[in-house]
């Protein structure tokens, strides 16, 4: 939460005060993300050096898994319209997003706190679902969910493919080996 999805800003001026990967770790020349989170997200995201792995596992269509902590509580109608597909607008243009699995969950995930900036709660009771696509247009799951009246409050992708969170903490890394066929 609160980083931008690549290792450092270059020299772009406006980007001098985002937080980058490169405070974490020390990562090694050339290293990549596979996929991205936006700065209000958080959760796993995988590296490699391995641009053709990175394309692959874009390109394949691999499933990511996200708890989304929503801005009241979701109803059936609404999971079911997300879980056929929605239109959303990416880049200006309406796009209607591929069919997906939305669960709602009874009891809130164990996570680790929300970041501070987060307003969770302040005005409304809240609802956790889990949603798994296959897709990653920018913002979708957001969008998705205010598509349908329950903006998203926290995001957290827990899953790609088979790798998983697990029970990572905030700003911990962790080195894996990728092999594109166990996705």
């Amino acid at each position: 939460m609160g980083m931008l999805s690549q290792i450092s800003s270059g020299e772009d001026r406006q980007l001098r005060k985002k937080r980058f990967l490169s405070e974490l770790f020390s990562f090694p020349e050339g290293i990549m993300p596979i996929g991205r989170l936006d700065e209000k997200s958080e959760g796993l995201l995988l590296m490699t050096t391995d641009g053709k792995l990175s394309d692959t596992i874009n390109r394949l269509g691999i499933e990511k898994e996200y708890l989304a902590q929503l801005d009241g509580i979701i109803n059936s109608d609404a999971i079911e319209k997300i879980t056929k597909g929605i239109n959303i607008g990416v880049f200006g243009k309406k796009y209607t997003t591929k069919p997906c699995s939305v669960v709602l969950l009874k009891e809130p995930p164990t996570l680790p706190d929300a970041h501070s900036s987060l307003r969770i709660g302040r005005h409304r009771p809240t609802s956790w679902i889990s949603i798994t696509i296959n897709e990653g247009k920018f913002r979708q799951v957001r969008k998705m969910t205010a598509a349908v009246g329950f903006p998203t409050l926290r995001l957290v992708r827990v899953r790609i493919g088979t790798i998983r969170l697990e029970h990572m903490n905030p700003t911990e890394v962790n080195e894996v080996t990728l092999d594109p066929i166990s996705f």
